[in-house]
């Protein structure tokens, strides 16, 4: 089935708000298997359980809502890995003189070639932007920290977009050069290391206190030894006032304008994509589908996170007049009509309408986690 196309025309139909501000989140989630034939199947490391496991593992585009702040699956992809071949022996190379050949040039880092996972991922990103065309303006695309590095910001770039992330907490990080010129040789462009610590006052942005953990944010102008251009990094600095411990955490986007408030925002809307997830295996049956073969498996992971959007749309037209609603209590009002028209076929002559009114209201509660407003009782 065409699920990419599916999941678009769902979400462009039913949940998205024109106007509104929205981020294309990416990132990937394990479904673990104890079997050895599902399709795809190999370990994979899953961070709940902070190992490789068993399993198979999917890769996942989603619509974030700014303002709803919630997450939309419109694509989904399987990861499979290739076997590697085994090497072929090879002659070694005859030794040369040090240093570079003659004729040979240094390729440009804002040309160099996608490794394997940024190129699939970007096969991705360019066929769901065609299918979104001019109905809906996308600018950042928020990843997680396994996607700090210069090639995933070259991916974003090459499409048009503005890449979101996280750096590693030991990424070396330089202060722009602001000295003179040496007179000889290029230009540096890279001044003194940063250490979080001890980053001057001029680039704090805010300080807060909390249960004596002063948190202190910073935004900097960066530069990475394999960044082709600038970062703009928001760092911040957790320090406990009795120990003086500290800890430090980089944020950065490609896009050196974006404020710090707005980049450490959408960082964290990048999470709304795990409540997806998890709502796909608590609810959908990710975690539990039976199937082997490719397109089975296909089947099952796009028909979860359908139903995830689904299940979203439905709860909020029931939240007009039942506003605690949850997925479970969408479930259970939908499995009771199911019963109740079983049982209203049973029946020699169909009750009058205010009797059959209470008597779905009755049906369809039971068995709720949050229950019915007395209106929707008594109405």
């Amino acid at each position: 089935m065409p699920w990419a196309a599916l999941l678009w025309i769902f979400v462009r139909t039913h949940l998205l708000t024109p106007g509104e501000r929205y981020l294309l989140v990416g990132d990937a989630c394990v479904v673990t298997k104890a079997g050895t034939e599902t399709y795809g199947v190999d370990r994979f490391f899953a961070s709940i359980f902070g190992k490789p496991v068993p399993g198979v593992s999917l890769f996942a585009l989603a619509l974030v809502s700014c303002r709803e702040r919630q997450a939309f699956p419109v694509q989904i992809a399987q990861i499979v890995r290739e076997r590697a071949a085994v090497p072929t022996p090879q002659v070694p190379p005859a030794t040369r003189k040090p240093g570079r050949p003659k004729a040979s040039s240094t390729q440009a880092k804002a040309d160099a070639p996608l490794n394997a996972e940024h190129t699939r991922i970007r096969l991705m990103l360019q066929g769901f932007l065609a299918r979104v065309g001019q109905h809906l303006q996308l600018t950042y695309l928020v990843l997680d920290g396994h996607f700090g590095n210069q090639h995933a910001v070259l991916m974003a770039r090459r499409l048009g977009l503005q890449l979101i992330a996280k750096l590693r907490s030991d990424s070396a990080l330089y202060y722009p050069y602001t000295g003179p010129y040496a007179g000889r040789g290029p230009r540096r462009i890279s001044g003194a290391r940063i250490d979080p610590p001890a980053i001057p006052e001029r680039f704090l942005m805010q300080t807060t206190v909390a249960e004596q953990v002063e948190t202190r944010i910073y935004q900097i102008e960066a530069r990475h030894e394999t960044c082709d251009q600038p970062l703009h990094v928001v760092v911040r600095v957790k320090r406990q006032q009795t120990t003086s411990k500290h800890a430090h955490v980089y944020l950065f986007s490609s896009d050196r304008t974006l404020a710090w408030e707005e980049l450490r925002d959408d960082y964290q809307l990048r999470f709304q994509i795990a409540f997806t997830f998890r709502d796909a295996k608590q609810y959908w049956g990710l975690e539990d589908f039976m199937v082997i073969k490719e397109a089975a498996v296909t089947n099952a992971m796009n028909l979860a996170c359908f139903m995830v959007n689904l299940s979203r749309r439905l709860a909020r037209d029931r939240r007009g007049s039942d506003p605690n609603a949850s997925v479970l209590d969408l479930k259970t009002h939908y499995r009771g009509l199911s019963y109740a028209e079983e049982v209203m076929k049973l029946l020699p002559k169909k009750p009058e309408p205010g009797l059959l009114r209470r008597l779905l209201a009755q049906v369809t509660g039971l068995g709720r986690i949050h229950p019915l407003p007395a209106d929707v009782l008594t109405g």
